[in-house]
């Protein structure tokens, strides 16, 4: 065995040498060179913008180099597109996920090659093949259940099936855990660790370190669109690699500062929606951070869409500075001064054909418009104004949304919902799938806007952030709150124990 690691060391299965690829005012690969080694995972750090995706869409054909070459097995090779580089063994599993809604699960994973019987689909063999990969991501679904029944976690984990079926030799996974729980998270874990044993070689893109630690082989670090710096297990260090991603020291991750909490903005009483939410009721208070923890699935998001009007309360009452209102859509909630960041930021906040400009002003498309013409020129410095103040890195404000990478697109969308200057604003998940840069520009921005009285609700899945963040937190379980705890009496140990307890 001694002797197949020296020989993958000489010669890795996969080289990438002098990657170059340009978008109109940016250079976002400057002569790149990556390698991939059978059996091993290599974890691929960097801030949003840095290079990483698109690194990645080259090797899975969803774009082609200026320059540069690609060699497998020792042979030059052409990845003129997806279905090349799949022939070719790599796997893609994106961080936005990439399923159809309308298919059922066995559709999906066999979509495009799908099993044949004489010359019909043999759709029992289908069935059949993925209820195997399904067993073997520990999903516990049936293959017939529609994409669109499915929660973001368990869509999660039909990815890593479908990339399992193509048998592949390089599997690429993008921020493949953001949206699982811990239990899903080491389920994953044993899949890659079993893939490795396979000799599979597997891109690990994540910017959580616990993660990258456990699981990575090695850690190749990219920034401004060039690789900084690689580093094997032994030499692997948090401070290491921030400080290789951000070009310079970040001391406090956690940039909470100090508000002032006033009366009552918002109040919640006994709200609850039909098939999950239970009596409901909170207080938020202007200048405060409350934060909401739970489990996946403990009914945080359902929540914040009930509140904002997207989805229909059964029974319950909201009251903003002390008067009850009545939110029955979201051009309610928005009217009453509710700004909603949410989960999905692809399918939910942006319109990714649109420009930067046309989505940041899209909220507030009222207050800009006279006579129902848009007023150009201050929808333009408006724009200009939140791609100055969130740091959004593009051209210009005419760039396409979709052109931008993860992190920046997430600021867009907060960029639209500061727009509409609002009194309360809800934020869910707001730095899942964003570097420690830009979590940390998001998280002073937060406060900045707390010290200027807006009541801000955070969801987040990772316990430091409500920790660092909160003013107080609420404990969700199972559609009910379960219990609330001051900034001073938090702990992680706490929180947890609330958020898996059964009792009533």
């Amino acid at each position: 065995m001694e002797g197949e690691n020296v020989q993958n060391k000489n010669s890795p299965y996969l080289k990438m040498r002098g990657i170059t690829k340009a978008f109109p005012g940016v250079l976002a690969l400057d002569r790149v060179d990556f390698d991939l080694e059978l059996g091993k995972v290599v974890a691929l750090v960097g801030e949003n913008g840095a290079g990483k995706s698109t690194l990645m869409k080259i090797l899975s054909g969803v774009y082609k180099t200026d320059a540069g070459e690609i060699f497998i097995d020792n042979k030059k090779v052409e990845i003129t597109d997806p279905l090349a580089s799949q022939n070719l063994g790599i796997s893609i599993i994106y961080q936005e996920l990439n399923l159809l809604q309308n298919l059922n699960i066995a559709e999906n994973i066999f979509i495009g090659k799908e099993i044949k019987k004489h010359i019909f689909v043999d759709k029992e063999k289908m069935h059949e093949e993925s209820q195997k990969l399904l067993n073997e991501v520990g999903l516990n679904v049936s293959t017939k259940t529609l994409v669109r029944d499915l929660s973001t976690a368990q869509k999660q984990m039909v990815e890593v099936a479908k990339a399992l079926s193509f048998n592949s030799k390089i599997i690429i996974m993008d921020e493949p855990t953001s949206s699982l729980t811990d239990t899903e998270t080491a389920i994953l874990f044993n899949i890659i660790r079993k893939l490795k044993s396979k000799n599979v070689a597997i891109v690990f893109i994540s910017h959580r370190m616990n993660e990258i630690f456990e699981i990575a082989d090695e850690v190749v670090v990219m920034r401004d669109g060039k690789i900084v710096g690689k580093l094997d297990r032994h030499e692997m260090s948090e401070s290491t690699i921030i400080n290789l991603m951000v070009g310079r020291e970040i001391e406090d991750i956690f940039s909470k500062l100090p508000a002032d909490i006033g009366e009552p903005v918002l109040e919640v009483k006994n709200l609850s929606t039909k098939d999950f939410l239970k009596d409901i009721s909170f207080t938020l208070r202007k200048g405060e951070i409350l934060g909401f923890a739970g489990l996946v699935g403990a009914g945080r998001s359902e929540v914040m869409r009930a509140i904002f009007g997207i989805d229909k309360k059964e029974t319950g009452e909201i009251f903003i500075h002390g008067k009850k209102v009545n939110i029955e859509s979201t051009e309610d909630a928005l009217k009453h001064g509710i700004g909603f960041i949410p989960e999905d930021r692809k399918e939910q906040g942006l319109v990714l054909g649109m420009n930067v400009r046309e989505n940041i002003t899209l909220a507030a498309l009222k207050a800009l418009s006279k006579f129902n013409f848009i007023d150009n020129k201050k929808e333009e410095g408006i724009a200009k104004e939140y791609i100055d103040k969130l740091s959004i890195k593009t051209p210009s404000e005419e760039q396409i949304v979709e052109n931008l990478s993860g992190g920046n697109q997430q600021k867009v969308v907060i960029g639209k919902w500061m727009a509409t200057n609002p009194e309360i604003l809800i934020l869910d998940e707001p730095t899942r799938g964003i570097d420690v840069g830009a979590k940390k520009e998001i998280h002073i921005l937060m406060s900045k806007l707390a010290q200027q009285g807006v009541g801000i609700i955070l969801i987040s899945s990772e316990l430091p952030e409500i920790l660092g963040m909160s003013d107080r937190i609420i404990v969700m379980h199972e559609g009910r709150i379960k219990g609330e705890l001051s900034r001073e009496e938090a702990s992680q140990e706490k929180i947890m124990k609330i958020a898996i307890s059964n009792n009533s």
